[in-house]
């Protein structure tokens, strides 16, 4: 690739000691301004902290402050309505605004980055980013845990098919399928509210690495941007990301979960099983097969996992070689963070607004339920209570199960007189739990099956939505 170099000497804000233009094709792989202009808002409200912490120690007056905050306000809303001009020749967010404010307001402009360097600018910004991002998936997360507690309500005594190596294990209640969600959601939850511990720290004060010899208050700047301290080490805070990270492998455990999700819908709305209608809206068709109806947001959903960890991976490469402190390497972290998080906010926000509107065809799920002889667990169990042990009980319904097989029966099908031909210990009362719904109904403990266990958990876990 050629490039073309300018002649003319650096007119960059940062271009004392540089004696010639930066090359074309230079300036345009180093700028991350068509990126990093999201970072906007934070960045403004950083500059504002740090003027006014500036002033709190005399550095700038009482007018200087004012001139800097009411500039920087006009060109956040400049930017909000659109009418600013973002330039490549700037570099970044930072520079573009900076050079903003020293054309609205003059050399006082100039004063603003007094004590401070744009690696801890950009740390302090992203932060920001992040907090507000983790605050917002929690929110949606919520949403969408709502949701499932819900449908586990109205579902609480619908019955279908529990499966381990997708083959029929045991009857469950479609309610209590929806709060199995739920619970890996709460994990979640939790683990961005952890992540948010660690990133609301706040770096700015620390300079390009080493401090300044400002007489800075750190814990003002902190104060007034809403972290909960200043970070410890200035080497540290400048060139660290692994709060990003964090929130990267929080996010990629997530996308699974949602993954796993996403492979049960597609399995349950298709033919085979039917036990789910997705809403027409959610959904697309083919352009040669008119009867197609292709469960697309699922299956987009389950894709964009792979999407979202392969973002963990480039954040991890990012910074597995860096030395320290701050490297322009670090400018690479941006667009996978974002990507990431405009990623999985779509994915929670598509599934608060499809999961509502699912349909439930409890009669396939009852029917499905009654194949694979869901019951045989039961069956064993009623014999370990005649007396049994397990071992005796298991080879016993085997041989059971064998015969009813043979025959093309369920066990509740099979006569007392052809199940007593297994063991003497069975009797009338056993088809008492071979029927589905007594099968379901025995699970009645903390975490069971039971309908009446799946009300409690679901009340359980509504009021502690409700503190949120």
């Amino acid at each position: 690739m050629s490039s073309k170099k300018q002649d003319s000497k650096s007119n960059k804000l940062w271009g004392g000691r540089f004696v010639e233009a930066t090359d074309a094709f230079v300036e345009r792989f180093t700028a991350s301004v068509d990126f990093d202009k999201r970072l906007y808002r934070y960045d403004i409200d950083g500059s504002i902290a740090h003027a006014r912490m500036l002033g709190k120690v005399g550095i700038l007056d009482t007018q200087e402050v004012a001139a800097i905050v009411e500039g920087l306000q006009a060109i956040r809303a400049d930017i909000d309505a659109g009418k600013f001009s973002w330039s490549v020749a700037l570099e970044d967010v930072h520079m573009n605004i900076e050079s903003a404010l020293i054309e609205r307001i003059g050399a006082v402009g100039k004063k603003l980055h007094t004590g401070r360097s744009r690696n801890d600018q950009v740390a302090t910004d992203i932060r920001l980013y992040v907090r507000a991002e983790i605050d917002e998936v929690c929110t949606l997360l919520t949403k969408l845990q709502r949701v499932l507690v819900d449908i586990a309500d109205r579902e609480a005594a619908t019955i279908m098919p529990g499966f381990t190596h997708l083959q029929i294990a045991q009857p469950v209640s479609f309610g209590h399928h929806m709060l199995a969600w739920h619970e890996m959601l709460e994990r979640d939850f939790d683990r961005f509210q952890d992540c948010r511990k660690r990133v609301n720290l706040s770096p700015l004060g620390a300079a390009a690495l080493a401090g300044t010899s400002y007489p800075i208050d750190r814990e003002y700047t902190a104060e007034l941007l809403g972290f909960d301290r200043p970070t410890e080490n200035s080497l540290d805070s400048v060139s660290d990301r692994d709060f990003a990270i964090e929130l990267a492998a929080t996010s990629s455990i997530l996308m699974t979960h949602l993954s796993r999700f996403s492979e049960e819908l597609v399995l349950w709305a298709s033919a085979q099983f039917g036990f789910i209608d997705l809403p027409d809206r959610f959904c697309t068709g083919s352009s040669i097969m008119p009867q197609k109806k292709n469960p697309d947001v699922p299956e987009l959903v389950r894709g964009k996992a792979g999407r979202v960890n392969g973002h963990l991976v480039a954040l991890l490469t990012v910074m597995k070689s860096q030395p320290l402190a701050y490297n322009k390497d670090n400018q690479e972290d941006k667009e996978p963070l974002f990507d990431l998080l405009d990623t999985v906010k779509d994915c929670l926000f598509a599934y608060s607004a499809m999961m509502p509107a699912i349909e439930c065809n409890r009669d396939a799920m009852y029917a499905a339920a009654r194949q694979g002889y869901a019951t045989a667990t039961d069956l064993a169990d009623y014999l370990v209570n005649k007396g049994l042990p397990f071992r005796d009980a298991h080879e016993v319904v085997g041989k059971a199960v064998a015969s009813a097989i043979e025959q093309q029966k369920d066990l509740a099908e099979l006569s007392i007189a052809e199940l007593q031909n297994f063991s003497k210990a069975i009797a009338d009362d056993v088809y008492d739990i071979l029927s589905l719904e007594g099968s379901v109904n025995s699970r009645d403990h903390l975490g069971g099956t039971a309908p009446k266990q799946v009300k409690a958990a679901v009340k359980r876990a509504q009021q502690k939505l409700s503190k949120r």
